[in-house]
């Protein structure tokens, strides 16, 4: 007898309860169970030993584990990273006890609550301008669409740095599925990139800039990383900030964003790819020095958008790694923005040129999306607004 035996995976409570209802399982039963079906695993970095070893142990009691350093059970260091294993009834029953434990571990209970609460959620978020909205909620992955006004760009440049040929790109993207156009005047490529002056950038961005505040319906994002040059836009009309070095160039930036109440993209950026750390705990420990940055200003928190920055001051390896980890993010309570589009990584893996990239950049669309992302920044509108628009079908399926 063939029993079609298969295994299955729930990331919420929602996807267990309806799977259990499925199979007209008693609604007793299914809120009995409901808690069970539900798998997590969270790590937390630097508890203190004392805590850590108190942690173990009441996980260890509700059914759960957590893995600590060698050298924490008998003090012998101060410090540890854990990784808790446990379903969500066994988080419920030990945060409880938690909370009511020395050593800090109110703190750390807290801390994990609010981990699992913004992880099973969605950040949605509705902008609205005099003439304009821009909606983030679920199941529909949202399209910003390339504009290099740039001689240097790795991909297009050149080609867009003339007014007039600018504006047709752009409507042409809007067209094709582009619900923000991105515009950028300096080229911020990793490799090769000539640094100008704020007035340089100013001079490329502005006509074109003006045009298309006032031809195109969707909302206008201006990619840069200088105050002078955003606060410029923002007067202009522009939208949004998209700063590629998450508000930490320079000191002027976040205020120049909280002035004009406006969103901004935050982006985690290094000079070098070396990481002495695990690279998605430094990825987090820069998007928290910029969230906490941006909302000292005055950037509301519903404004602030991030991005891991692939190919930005990672290897090819540290890319994979990042594309493979990407749900980590979601603990920001952040919508995530990511920007794989025709990189440096695909062509490696692919053994393709800049021209010849649009299945590899595809291939990480898809695999974003199913990971939590709400923005994919892309050159090839029509071909990749098809591939999120199916990637949302399936999840939503």
């Amino acid at each position: 007898m063939n029993f079609n035996a298969h295994i299955l995976e729930y990331d919420n409570i929602t996807q267990a309860r309806d799977a259990l209802s499925a199979i007209n399982c008693d609604k007793a039963g299914i809120a009995i169970m409901e808690n069970k079906a539900v798998f997590k695993i969270m790590k937390l970095e630097n508890i203190p030993s004392k805590a850590a070893n108190l942690l173990k142990q009441t996980f260890l009691a509700k059914g759960g584990e957590v893995a600590v350093a060698r050298g924490t059970a008998d003090l012998s260091i101060e410090m540890t990273d854990v990784i808790i294993m446990a379903t969500m009834k066994q988080y419920r029953l030990a945060l409880s006890q938690l909370k009511a434990q020395p050593w800090g571990l109110p703190g750390v209970a807290t801390a994990i609550e609010n981990a699992l609460q913004i992880a099973s959620g969605f950040p949605s978020r509705h902008y609205q301008w005099s003439d304009r909205e821009l909606i983030i909620e679920p199941g529909r992955t949202l399209i910003m669409g390339i504009l290099n006004i740039t001689p240097d760009s790795f991909s297009d440049g050149g080609k867009f740095n003339l007014t007039d040929a600018a504006l047709r790109h752009a409507q042409q993207m809007v067209l094709d599925g582009a619900d923000i156009i991105d515009i950028g005047a300096e080229s911020t490529r990793p490799y090769g990139s000539q640094v100008i002056s704020a007035e340089e950038e100013l001079d490329r961005l502005m006509p074109a800039l003006e045009r298309l505040i006032h031809s195109l319906p969707v909302p206008i994002s201006v990619d840069t990383y200088k105050a002078s040059v955003a606060d410029a836009s923002l007067k202009a009309g522009a939208h949004i900030i998209n700063d590629v070095w998450g508000l930490q160039f320079d000191g002027d930036m976040a205020s120049v964003v909280a002035s004009h109440q406006a969103p901004v993209i935050i982006m985690h950026n290094q000079t070098g790819s070396e990481y002495k750390r695990d690279i998605l705990s430094e990825i987090h420990e820069f998007l928290h020095c910029s969230i906490d940055k941006a909302t000292t200003a005055g950037i509301s928190a519903d404004n602030i958008i991030v991005d891991p920055g692939v190919g930005f001051g990672k290897t090819p390896a540290h890319n994979l790694t990042v594309m493979s980890r990407l749900q980590e993010l979601k603990t920001l309570n952040c919508p995530i923005l990511l920007g794989t589009s025709r990189k440096r990584f695909i062509g490696e893996i692919l053994n393709t040129p800049v021209d010849d990239r649009i299945e590899g950049t595809g291939a990480t669309v898809a695999v974003g999306i199913t990971k939590g992302v709400s923005i994919i920044r892309v050159h090839d509108v029509k071909a990749m607004t098809r591939i999120a628009k199916m990637t949302d079908a399936i999840l939503r399926g």
